[in-house]
């Protein structure tokens, strides 16, 4: 099955045309589909590409990198940080509710997507309970031309970099037409060493401001148990 038969934005085709005409997708994607028939891959191929879906490129005013799709059963869902409901929030997602000041009740970020965050992971899938076990296989080179798509195509994004990997990408990112925010990583591991008081959504919120855009509502709306995928 060709990956691009799941994402249904035309803005998005539009842009990444030629990257999908590249060898190193060509060899992701019979990499993915062979994966696919043998393991246990997360998220599902239907959600792969969800913040492509849910935020078309001409939609994109924030972009949030993550890093590797959360391996757990029913945890990914094609959208960085985000878990489906009613998984309960992972240690970094937990720390940005603290850094927000929010305590929902539910770790889904489809309201921000909707909104023009894009949540973007820079490696779109893993095994099952294998962290890290599908990078360096083409995925990073694919998501480079989306975030260099961006950075061309739109006329201010605010890229937002947590850690060291997402800091690398600022090379991607032409600084005079964006935005660029930098802390350290919400992981446990890192998060009191900078993240916690970057004041990030507020900085977002205040540029988005400044040029006459609609602000991000970073609240969640309570979900529904009978909307719960399982």
């Amino acid at each position: 099955m060709k990956l691009t038969t799941y994402i249904a934005s035309p803005s998005w085709k539009k842009a990444l045309e030629a990257s999908f005409l590249e060898n190193s997708f060509e060899n992701l994607e019979g990499f993915i589909n062979d994966e696919f028939s043998r393991e246990n891959i997360y998220p599902p191929r239907e959600e792969i590409f969800s913040a492509f879906n849910l935020t078309p490129l001409d939609s994109v005013r924030v972009v949030i990198l993550g890093q590797d799709p959360y391996h757990g059963e029913n945890q990914a869902h094609g959208l960085a940080f985000s878990v489906k409901a009613p998984c309960v929030p992972p240690p970094s997602l937990k720390n940005i509710f603290k850094e927000l000041n929010i305590s929902p009740d539910h770790g889904d970020l489809t309201h921000w997507a909707q909104q023009g965050v894009f949540l973007l992971n820079t490696v779109l899938t893993v095994r099952q309970a294998q962290a890290n076990s599908h990078r360096k296989k083409g995925w990073e080179e694919f998501t480079d031309s989306v975030i260099s798509a961006i950075s061309k195509e739109n006329d201010f994004v605010i890229f937002v970099l947590w850690g060291s990997p997402a800091q690398k990408k600022k090379k991607l990112i032409d600084e005079q037409k964006h935005l660029i925010l930098e802390s350290v990583h919400p992981s446990p591991l890192s998060a009191y060493r900078g993240f916690f008081g970057c004041d990030h959504f507020n900085k977002i919120n205040e540029s988005l401001r400044s040029k006459g855009h609609q602000t991000i509502d970073w609240n969640l709306p309570a979900l529904q148990p009978d909307l719960f995928d399982f």
